[in-house]
């Protein structure tokens, strides 16, 4: 049984990469906005979003729309694919084991 991505398990980065991989793979998202559907302080999102970065799992972008600061949000391939496998790894340890049942 291959085990659960730690980086991803904890609730609330679970959470983050849960809500980016609704997106399209070329869709970002503001911080704001997934603040905001997350419940989070910017304090905490900041903080579980450095360490998804630090994994390359999102990639922040930072930018300006006129003179207003934007800070963009998204999932990388890696991300998406460790995602992927996450919820794979998830539904396996959830799922009942067709061996045992066999054995049995």
């Amino acid at each position: 049984m291959s085990e659960l991505d730690p980086v991803i398990h904890a609730q609330a980065r679970l959470r983050v990469t849960a809500t980016l991989a609704t997106l399209e793979e070329a869709d970002r998202m503001t911080f704001p906005r997934l603040q905001e559907l997350l419940g989070m302080t910017a304090g905490n999102l900041s903080t579980h979003l450095r360490k998804l970065e630090d994994a390359a799992y999102v990639e922040i972008t930072k930018t300006h729309q006129r003179r207003t600061p934007v800070t963009y949000v998204a999932l990388t391939k890696t991300g998406r694919r460790a995602f992927e496998d996450y919820t794979a790894s998830l539904r396996a340890l959830l799922s009942p084991q067709v061996d045992e049942e066999v054995g049995s």
